[in-house]
């Protein structure tokens, strides 16, 4: 029935346009998927899918030759002269019989480390024949979930949106593209999508793309989240180990099957099957696994990708022509795997590019992409889909209409609307989705905290959503926050408003005000979590605050590509506080609190500062160089790129102060960039510098404040942005200063060669931190760590050994990093 199910579908398929179609299966009779099928002598091709079956495009009646390829199996020529169309072709293709009898081995070393060494050397030449082409390009991403729970972590999952079966299994993402590509080295790259389909979404852009699927190992490392060696790198001896499995013959000529051993699991390495091209030295196909520890994302469990190759007689060149990504996930109770399928057609190695043939732009969507029906698909999609992705898609297309109706809508909201008996304390929403918004009560559970100016205080807030589009790019956010502390009794209230007018531009006015304690360094370096525990627990209140009684407007957008600009201007009235609570759960003999006055830590009776009002601006240019982007009719997305760094521009003032010794004026610039150095890991730095005009007797809230931390815990995944064992306030600054920060990630290229360490998969991280103020010697450190600790796939920790420098004198400390802790504060 199945068998019978899928040629039909293919049939009915083929119909539409003049087509090839039929199945291919091996020996047994077992499908085959991802069989490479194509005219020879063209680059007019397809692959098969899961279920075997395959649709060629042929235009005319005549005779074609027909190649089958796939790695393992001996390729078949197929020459027919249909009268009709559709015209079926089944094929049933014979394991190749690898063979080792015409191999001499004339040293005691293994036949495959004559033909790595020959390859190696002939890299740079096949990277020089890719150096600028044109291409069609389709693929296809698909995610699959298994036997999901209904609850993770006590949260509702849902069904996602009727994907789920009644074993809760099923696809959660199907997508679609077709697309036009341009490529000429060394980075200029640009992508046009044609047609873009989303299972269940009518409406939806795949995220697929050309460029995040481009892998050549022909490149000295291969980028998948971390750098992996190529197994014909330069370097490539060093990595792995090599052994001859087999040779046969594509035609008149000889491929190598050479299985690629690590010397160092490990490592940022592969394993697998490279086959390799005699005397031409070229790849003829790829089979290679890696992990998801030497990519770095622990929650993989094993990664394949598979490339096939087909020789271009004109361009005496082997092509890569298909590629699959397999990989399988499992984070706490969620399991599954996804596929990744892409497929190049109609290359063009003599492309006429001129000046306007690349722009920033890298990716974009023509029009009516995401509007292409059903016909379109069925006639251009060059790997028919699976019985399973079409019940998919015919599932998931039939009920969007239903879950877009009012009365389904309604009774989905019902269902989530329900008042729980807990609800008070941890939170509580309200949504209609038919009318497009929501009303939200934030719980004070999660918001309680405790400092020894209010004492234990909590938060709680109400806020609404409204969303004017079905992608909520064009949204109206307003909430209201509440905030009281016990010791202290004091209410406060402080709201924001929020219109964000779309996702182009990024076109946005806010509105906020209200009454709050505030630290003095705006950037809060202290999470009141951590400050929580240490003045609790090891009696360091370290967290000091004022009172901001506050109205403020602010503007941004992106003026033109690569240029921000950020605004607003608001009144302020600043207003000291002084410590109410001396509470401690565990006291310690030898420590006791400071006051609330960062500068006389033991004067409880005069703050740091006295009562103001103040006007305040703040404009900031963030310059992002040669930005790359990627653009659908409803969004802009910044394209990583490390080429270039980015460049802030602050000017900031205080006028029209009650006092008008607070007036003053601050230029700040900064400039920051990561870089990934291939296999080598990742290198950050981030420069800062400023100076202050008219600035001598300022209040102390508006001085520059450096991310300080004597908590002797991190919280960031990189410090980058912060001295962890300055004291916050010691170095703040009325005059010019400057800092700086360099982190490098070495990832697994030191400890993944250590034997044993290297089962641990930590990354060693070094880095170097600077800082310099007007009349005060400068102030440094140096640290080195570990990072990507944990068990199993939880990798959220991080410890390292930090010394400081200052005024003669030097500390050192450890700084443990519980980088999961950003995500919780924020």
């Amino acid at each position: 029935m199945r068998f019978t199910f899928s040629l039909l579908f293919v049939f009915i398929s083929a119909s539409i346009t003049a087509q090839i179609v039929g199945k291919v299966t091996d020996a047994k009779g077992n499908p085959l998927p991802y069989v490479n099928i194509y005219l020879q002598n063209s680059y007019i091709g397809t692959t098969t899918n899961d279920d075997g079956n395959y649709i060629l495009n042929a235009s005319e009646e005549k005779k074609y030759e027909v190649v089958f390829q796939f790695l393992g199996y001996k390729s078949t020529t197929k020459s027919i002269e249909p009268q009709s169309f559709p015209f079926i072709l089944n094929v049933s293709l014979t394991e190749e019989s690898t063979s080792l009898e015409e191999v001499v081995v004339t040293t005691g070393e293994d036949p495959a480390y004559r033909i790595i060494r020959e390859t190696i050397a002939q890299r740079k030449e096949n990277l020089e024949r890719l150096s600028a082409f044109t291409a069609d390009f389709y693929s296809r991403g698909l995610w699959r979930v298994k036997d999901l729970p209904e609850k993770i972590l006590g949260q509702e999952i849902g069904d996602f949106d009727g994907a789920l079966d009644s074993t809760r299994t099923g696809i959660v993402y199907l997508s679609e593209t077709i697309s036009e590509i341009a490529y000429q080295k060394p980075d200029n790259f640009t992508e046009k999508i044609i047609a873009s389909k989303v299972s269940g979404n009518d409406n939806g852009f795949s995220f697929n793309s050309a460029q995040s699927a481009e892998f050549s190992f022909y490149e000295n490392t291969v980028e998948i989240n971390a750098a992996l060696v190529s197994p014909i790198a330069n370097n490539a001896l060093y990595y792995y180990n090599y052994r001859l499995d087999g040779i046969f013959y594509e035609g008149n000529k000889l491929i190598n099957k050479i299985e690629v051993i690590p010397k160092r699991p490990n490592d940022r390495v592969w394993k697998g099957f490279i086959y390799i091209v005699e005397e031409d030295w070229q790849l003829y196909g790829i089979e290679l696994t890696t992990t998801g520890a030497a990519i770095q994302i622990p929650f993989v469990s094993a990664l394949m990708i598979k490339q096939n190759y087909k020789y271009d007689g004109a361009n005496d060149f082997w092509v890569k022509i298909s590629q699959t990504i397999d990989f399988g996930f499992g984070l706490m109770a969620m399991e599954g795997d996804a596929r990744f399928i892409a497929v190049y057609s109609n290359y063009n190695f003599a492309p006429n590019f001129n000046r306007k043939s690349f722009t920033n732009e890298v990716i974009s969507f023509a029009s009516e992409a995401n509007k292409k029906d059903s016909i379109f698909w069925k006639g251009i999609r060059p790997v028919p889909l699976t019985n399973e992705e079409l019940k998919d898609y015919v599932k998931k297309d039939s009920i969007q209409i239903l879950r877009s109706s009012k009365t389904y809508l309604d009774s989905l909201d019902a269902k989530s609307n329900k008042f729980g008996i807990l609800d008070p304390l941890t939170g509580y929403t309200y949504k209609n989705s038919f009318e497009k918004w929501r009303v939200s009560y934030e719980g004070p559970i999660s918001k309680i905290n405790f400092n020894t100016v209010q004492g234990w205080n909590a938060s709680a807030g109400l806020n609404f959503l409204k969303w004017y589009d079905d992608n909520q790019t064009n949204t109206l956010y307003t909430a209201l926050n509440a905030n009281y502390g016990i010791s202290e009794g004091r209410l406060r209230f402080s709201g924001v408003l929020v219109r964000n007018f779309n996702w182009t531009n990024k076109s946005r006015i806010s509105i906020t005000g209200g009454s709050q304690v505030a630290q003095f360094n705006a950037l809060e370096p202290i999470s009141p979590l951590i400050n929580t525990v240490s003045t609790l627990f090891f009696e360091r209140n370290y967290m000091k605050l004022y009172e901001l009684n506050y109205g403020r407007v602010g503007y941004s957008r992106e003026i033109f590509n690569g240029l921000h600009l950020y605004g607003r201007v608001g009144f302020e009235n600043r207003q000291p506080l002084f410590n109410t609570s001396d509470y401690v759960t565990i006291p310690n003999a030898d420590v006791s609190y400071t006051s609330n006055n960062p500068l006389a830590p033991n004067d409880f009776s005069n703050p740091v500062i006295t009562e103001h009002n103040i006007l305040k601006s703040y404009l900031r240019a963030r310059i992002n160089f040669a930005q790359k982007y990627a653009s659908n009719p409803d969004m802009k997305f910044t394209v990583e790129d490390s080429k270039y760094p980015e460049l802030n521009i602050i000017v900031e003032n205080g006028a029209a102060s009650s006092n008008s010794d607070y007036n003053y004026t601050q230029f700040q610039a900064s400039l920051n960039q990561s870089i990934t150095l291939g296999n080598k890991g990742e290198f950050v730095y981030n420069l800062k510098g400023g100076t202050f005009l008219n600035a001598e007797t300022i209040s102390f809230i508006d001085y520059k404040h450096f991310n300080g931390n004597q908590t002797r815990v991190g919280t960031s995944p990189n410090y980058t942005n912060v001295f962890n064992l300055l004291p916050y306030y010691q170095l703040s600054t009325n005059k010019s200063y400057f800092e700086g920060h360099l982190e490098h990630d070495f990832r697994g290229f030191i400890l993944g060669k250590i034997p044993g360490i290297n089962q641990l998969n930590w990354n060693l991280v070094a880095g170097a931190h600077f800082l310099s103020t007007e009349n005060r010697k400068p102030y440094s450190e140096v640290s080195l760590g570990l990072d990507n600790l944990g068990i199993g796939k939880f990798r959220f920790l991080r410890l390292d050994y930090v010394r400081s420098f200052f005024e003669g004198g030097n500390e050192g400390a450890f700084i443990f990093g519980l980088k999961f802790l950003n995500i919780i504060d924020r």
